[in-house]
């Protein structure tokens, strides 16, 4: 099954793809959810009708259009919608500050911004005049997109772009790369299309966008959407949807288990992904609470690159859940360790952390843009532009050298150094 919307809508048009549990009221008490449903069918005539809607307003293939939102629905039709026209979409995380959103549109150079209302004062900050709201696109003109039209990519362009935490670097992601994220997510946790899914990271991560919506909607899970993360409402929607899988980073599944009511609503979950290292006390919760959770690491160029077995699927003398590790590679994605020569070490060692495999970007952004002359994977021009970054690494000859130093023990567990 390819990255496509149409076909799942297809295969099952009446499912449930997202529920969007966002408040209608802006000053809502807490705990509030308000469930708006949208099938799969629905969320595949909204991804047409926005691909016609950005036609209209002259996006074509090899077209780099960024959306700067919280959480909606209306982000995945973009997605989609983008992927049907062939062109980049590079979401743009609204906690940005008027200074550092600037970094990204340097390098992306878009031919449209698309953002909510709500994040006009920061819209104002970027250096870029062509720009629609959600409401203005969804109300302008719209133009006939045939079938299939972008799906070959005129250009060499990514589907996806995403940003660091401070707005550089920036990845790319060829559709290939989002789908093979999905199949090992999908593979290395067991996600299928029984699962219920909270979103409690931004849309704008690669860890909330690739690791965790996208995979769900890959295997026709269905998603719980929320314009923010709210420990509260986030409890109450796995309550009232029966979630059965959580993924997300450290802090946030910390703060779930600091709302007095996390041990009654959480009956349904089945098991949990962390980013980061958790908690004795945090961890324990989860435990009388009977939700194995699992430690999964990756970063901003390869989503997820390790992960531990949940608890109760191996043996309790081979278990590695409760070791300060991050767990083996998961499918797809080959790791290994190098010394300060660029030497390959074998068995228990350490050294530097080298990733690969069809779950890795496809490269870094550089300064000129995401079009056939300007995206170039090249390692040599990866660096030049990249010199300003402490944290970024490098790929070179079909690895990604991350540049941290990790210890991998002799039965095959990685832990950073």
């Amino acid at each position: 099954m390819t990255l496509s919307l149409a076909r799942r809508a297809d295969r099952f048009p009446d499912r449930t793809a997202v529920v969007d549990v966002s408040e209608e009221r802006l000053y809502a008490p807490a705990e509030t959810i308000h469930e708006n449903r949208v099938s799969y069918a629905e969320l595949a005539g909204m991804a047409d009708r926005t691909a016609e809607h950005l036609a209209a307003l002259g996006v074509e293939s090899g077209d780099t259009v960024c959306l700067v939102t919280r959480n909606r629905v209306a982000s995945l039709a973009v997605l989609f919608a983008c992927r049907r026209l062939g062109a980049t979409l590079a979401p743009i995380s609204h906690w940005l500050t008027p200074v550092s959103v600037e970094r990204p549109f340097d390098l992306l150079e878009p031919d449209l911004v698309v953002s909510e209302a709500a994040q006009r004062d920061l819209v104002r900050s970027i250096p870029f005049d062509r720009s629609v709201t959600l409401e203005e696109l969804a109300e302008s003109d719209r133009e006939s997109v045939p079938d299939g039209s972008g799906h070959d990519r005129d250009s060499d362009a990514p589907l996806l772009c995403v940003h660091g935490d401070d707005g550089r670097p920036v990845v790319g992601y060829s559709t290939r790369t989002i789908e093979w994220n999905c199949i090992s997510s999908a593979v290395a946790w067991g996600l299928s299309g029984r699962d219920t899914v909270p979103l409690v990271t931004p849309l704008s991560a690669a860890d909330g966008l690739v690791r965790t919506a996208l995979s769900a909607l890959y295997v026709g899970a269905t998603l719980l959407l929320d314009r923010a993360f709210d420990p509260g409402d986030t409890l109450a929607a796995i309550d009232t949807a029966d979630a059965t899988f959580l993924a997300g980073r450290n802090q946030a599944l910390s703060d779930l288990t600091a709302e007095a009511a996390f041990s009654d609503t959480v009956d349904s979950l089945e098991r949990a992904v962390v980013e980061g290292p958790m908690s004795d006390d945090v961890r324990e919760q989860y435990r009388e609470a009977d939700v194995p959770v699992a430690r999964a690491a990756g970063r901003l160029e390869c989503p997820t690159a390790f992960s531990q077995p949940f608890a109760t699927d191996v043996d309790a003398s081979e278990r590695t859940a409760d070791e300060p590790g991050v767990g083996r590679p998961i499918p797809d994605c080959r790791a290994r360790l190098i010394d300060e020569e660029g030497a390959v070490l074998e068995g228990e060692s350490e050294g530097r952390l080298e990733l690969s495999g069809p779950v890795v970007a496809d490269g870094y952004v550089n300064a000129a843009g995401t079009d056939d002359e300007n995206w170039d994977e090249s390692a040599d021009i990866q660096r030049e532009e990249c010199s300003d970054t402490d944290d970024r690494g490098r790929f070179e000859e079909g690895w990604f050298d991350t540049g941290d130093r990790f210890t991998r023990t002799a039965n095959g567990v990685y832990l950073p150094r």
